[in-house]
Parts: C-alpha cells; sequence; structure tokens
C-alpha cells in the first residue's frame, strides 16, 4: 500500500497525542500557576499537579511528537528500500534541513518559538517544584494521614512561622541530599502503606541542633534569668486558679551557687549512654572539662558494666535532648483547659468544667467523630443532671465549652494514626515524664564522689505561689504541693504520679493516695 507523499512526518496519531498532551499540559501549568499567585492558595495537591503531575505530561507529550514522527519517517524510508513505494527522491538515513525551502523555514521557526515556550515553561515549573518540595504544605500535607499529628502540632507551635527544612535540613548540599533520599524512602513507605502507625520518636540521623537551631538560637546571647508565671486551675467546683511565680535560671547567674544555670551543657562536652529509645533511661554520662579531664557519672540503680560503657552507644548531648518537641508539641487536656481559661474561651463559673472536659478527652475513641459525638452529648448532659439552673441560664457558654473542647482533641488526638498528646513526651521540665530528673535524679555518682545534684534551686526559684490551700497574702519562697503528700514531695518525682498518660486530676487523686500511704 502506496504511503503519502503529501503527508509529513507528524502527521500521525503518535504525534497528534503528544501535540495534544503538551498544549493541553502547558495551558494548565499557566492557569493553575495564574490561580495560585492570583488568590494566594497553596494546596498540596495542587501544587503536585502545577509543578510536577503537569510538567511530567508536558515533557511526555512532546516526547511523543518526534517519536511518532521517527516512526512515520522510518517506515517510509523502509518502504522506499524496499520497493513498496515510489517517492520522488530517496529518503535519507539522517533528515536533512533546507530553509530555502519556505514550508520547512515556517516549520523550523515554529519549532523554535515552540521551543523556547516549552522550555520556559517547565524551568518556571521545575524552580516553583523545588520550592514546593521546600515549602510545610508539601512536607505536612501531601502525606495527610501520616503527617497529620506532627503539621498540626507543628501550625500551633511558637515555630508555625518556620519552614520544616530549616530545622530538618538545613543549609547545604550534602544534607538536602540526604532528606532526598529519605524522602523517596519515606514516598515509598507512604505508597504501600508500610510505614508504622505510630511514627517514632526520637529520629535517629536528625541533623545536630547546634547547626540548625543555633543559626536563631544563639547560646552566646543567653541571659542570666527569667520570670515566668504558671497559671493553673484545680479540677473542682470552682475551678480554682492556682500561680506559680518562678525565676529560671536560664544561663550564667553569678549570684547563684550554680554559676551557669540550665544552659551550662552548652558550654561543656556531655555524652551520655541511654537504655532505651525513648531516651528516658540514661545510666552512664560523661562530662569533659576546659582542661580535657573527663568526668564519669553512674547510676546506683542497674549501673552498666564496664564492657557495656565502653561498647555503648555513646551521644553526644545536643539542645533537642531537652528541647525534644521544640515545634511538634502536644499540650495535655488539662494543660489545654488552663489556657483556655486565661483565654477566655472556656468559662471559668462553669462548675467543674476543667475536670468534666478531661474525663472526657482521655477516654479512648475509634475516631474523630465518636469523640466529637460524645463530647456534644455528655458536656451539657452533665449540667442538665448536675446543675439544671446552669444548664438553663449559662447555654451559650456551655456551647462554647463544646466547641473549645472538641478543638483541643482535634490538636492533640489522632485516632488514625494511634497518636495522642502523650505519646510524644516532652522532657523540658518534669511534671509529665522525668524530663530533668533522668540525670538529675541525684543517683548518678562518679568515682570521686560527686553527685549529679537534684536541687531544685539549679534550675529555678519559687519567687511566690498563689493556691486554695495557702493563706491570701503569704509569701511563698518553697513550692507548696496543692495537698500535703510530706516528704514524699521531695522523694517521689512528680511524673511518677502525673506521668505521661495519666490524668490531670491527679493533683487531687493521687495526693490523696499519697496521703492514705503515709
Amino acid at each position: 500500500m502506496a504511503i503519502r507523499k503529501t503527508a509529513g512526518y507528524a502527521w500521525n496519531l503518535i504525534s497528534l497525542i503528544g501535540m495534544l498532551l503538551a498544549v493541553t499540559a502547558a495551558a494548565l501549568i499557566v492557569v493553575f500557576f495564574a490561580f495560585e499567585a492570583i488568590t494566594g492558595v497553596e494546596h498540596a495537591y495542587l501544587g503536585l499537579m502545577t509543578y510536577f503531575m503537569f510538567p511530567g505530561m508536558l515533557i511526555f507529550g512532546l516526547l511523543l511528537v518526534p517519536f511518532g514522527a521517527w516512526r512515520v519517517r522510518n517506515e517510509r524510508r523502509k518502504s522506499v528500500i524496499e520497493g513498496m513505494a515510489s517517492l520522488e527522491e530517496e529518503i535519507p538515513q539522517f533528515p536533512r534541513l533546507d530553509l530555502n525551502i519556505p514550508a520547512r523555514r515556517h516549520m523550523f521557526l515554529f519549532f523554535i518559538a515552540a521551543s523556547v515556550v516549552f522550555v520556559v515553561i517547565v524551568a518556571i515549573a521545575s524552580i516553583k517544584g523545588f520550592e514546593f518540595t521546600e515549602s510545610t504544605t508539601f512536607c505536612g500535607e501531601v502525606c495527610h494521614v501520616v503527617m497529620e499529628p506532627e503539621h498540626t502540632a507543628w501550625s500551633n507551635s511558637p515555630h508555625a512561622k518556620v519552614k520544616c527544612v530549616e530545622c530538618h535540613v538545613g543549609p547545604g548540599a550534602a544534607w538536602y541530599v540526604k532528606a532526598k533520599i529519605s524522602g523517596m524512602r519515606q514516598l515509598y513507605a507512604v505508597a504501600f502503606k508500610t510505614y508504622p502507625e505510630t511514627i517514632e520518636t526520637p529520629i535517629d540521623n536528625l541533623r545536630p541542633a547546634r547547626e540548625t537551631c543555633e543559626h536563631c538560637h544563639w547560646p552566646e546571647k543567653f541571659y542570666v534569668g527569667r520570670q515566668k508565671i504558671f497559671n493553673h486551675y484545680a479540677p473542682n467546683e470552682q475551678n480554682t486558679p492556682r500561680q506559680i511565680d518562678m525565676l529560671i535560671h536560664i544561663g550564667a547567674n553569678p549570684a547563684s551557687k550554680n554559676a551557669n544555670g540550665i544552659h551550662w551543657h552548652i558550654g561543656k562536652e556531655v555524652t551520655f549512654i541511654a537504655r532505651d529509645k525513648k531516651r528516658v533511661d540514661i545510666p552512664y554520662i560523661a562530662v569533659k572539662g576546659k582542661d580535657g579531664k573527663v568526668t564519669e557519672f553512674t547510676t546506683s540503680e542497674k549501673p552498666l558494666t564496664k564492657d557495656e560503657i565502653a561498647k555503648g552507644n555513646k551521644r553526644l548531648m545536643d539542645c533537642t535532648d531537652c528541647h525534644n518537641r521544640p515545634t511538634h508539641i502536644y499540650h495535655s487536656p488539662g494543660e489545654e483547659m488552663d489556657l483556655s481559661f486565661i483565654s477566655n474561651r472556656v468559662d471559668r463559673s462553669l462548675p467543674y468544667v476543667k475536670k468534666v472536659a478531661v474525663e472526657i478527652l482521655e477516654r479512648p475513641y475509634k475516631n474523630k467523630e465518636e469523640a466529637f459525638a460524645t463530647i456534644t452529648k455528655e458536656i451539657p448532659a452533665y449540667y442538665a443532671k448536675n446543675y439544671p439552673n446552669v444548664a438553663k441560664d449559662k447555654g451559650a457558654a456551655i456551647n462554647q465549652a463544646i466547641e473549645r473542647v472538641k478543638e483541643i482533641y482535634s490538636q492533640n488526638y489522632f485516632p488514625a494514626m494511634k497518636v495522642k498528646w502523650s505519646t510524644y513526651p516532652n522532657y523540658i521540665g518534669h511534671f509529665y515524664t522525668p524530663g530533668c530528673f533522668r540525670c538529675h535524679d541525684g543517683k548518678h555518682k562518679s568515682a570521686e564522689g560527686k553527685i549529679i545534684s537534684k536541687d531544685c534551686k539549679l534550675c529555678h526559684d519559687v519567687l511566690g505561689q498563689i493556691q486554695e490551700n495557702i493563706p491570701a497574702g503569704k509569701r511563698v519562697t518553697e513550692f507548696v504541693h496543692p495537698v500535703d503528700i510530706g516528704n514524699e514531695l521531695y522523694k517521689t518525682n512528680c511524673s511518677d504520679c502525673h506521668s505521661v498518660g495519666g490524668h490531670d486530676v491527679t493533683a487531687e487523686g493521687k495526693g490523696k493516695q499519697e496521703q492514705k500511704k503515709h
């Protein structure tokens, strides 16, 4: 069958499909990019289509055009050689470009212009695509189910204006390449659902904080102390205010016995061995002095042998060993209710509202819908049964409390990933976790008899305290527990009662248990 001489090489189904794909993709890129620029909307899947799917479609289409043309030309040439078709001129092995022929000259100029347009579009899409992969939208919303807990916690943290890559990658090509290689593994895990139901922390290969955090937080600029007022509310009928006024010894304090303050660790080379992945059980610590001498501290409870110390995985202490949740911060229901009272998002005059909310929030739920349904039903039911006048007179306040409690749940509980506020303990302080007391427990001792002190005044001084069991106007310089637990206040860590996963109402309940024991 003879092949039409007048038909151009690009006049074939494959090339035409390629042209259609290329033109459509180019138009979609321009339209979507314009939409994003005009509206300011940055959506994860919109970005994936604009900067990855459509450019890929454009390039694929452009490759189909010459492939189809080459295929047709090859068939024609083969037919001529085999004598199956006759043309006015022999088709050479390689195409000739003769600009003296108007049709070919016009086609060549069109090809140049179209190439420039497509190259510009692909270049812009590539640059914007790179920027998109560095955005918090890409990091937090593309893998929605997996990253929902961390993205939600980040968006409600003090670092919500800091991009993920600024901490997780930082500057330099080496860490960028490492991050992208790691990202490919994560992409595979999400695509084939091989990721763990709960993301494990800490991350072993996280870049050292001194290469990222210290770009903004300079140890040289740490000041001596900071006064901070902690506001809490009792889980009782009146939601009684409790306040602790403290001076936190952040940096060097020449006037105190501890002349270095909390950030003493930054100026030293401190290494340790953790017995567990969470780095809670720390049986061995080594401190290198300015003179190069290393002082080793070992715990008196289940100490490591010399062989275990020699073979142990020694970690250089980093900012994130204490500030382990600097951005992805989850709050306990009690903390959230305290903050809600302070910000007037929950009416404190509602009897037992903190206790009721905390108890409802800490129940296990299959999903967010079940939790919301329970919150919506049980809070008004509680007041209708126990305080009918309050239910009648403060309906608006109760509804506001319901919405706030639902918001607390959505920010701190994620059933799909089996994550709740206590899944990722925060080591700053020592209320819900051992925190500081992982090392400062009075049980780590050196060969010379030096002990890592548990003295509270190393880190802070109590300037004042307001509480229901403290007479009004009385000046307090030592912490007073809401319930008298005797010497257990100094023997027992806070987290032994207020442990992660426990309820904030333990300030009452656990205190009474200790009274019964002693």
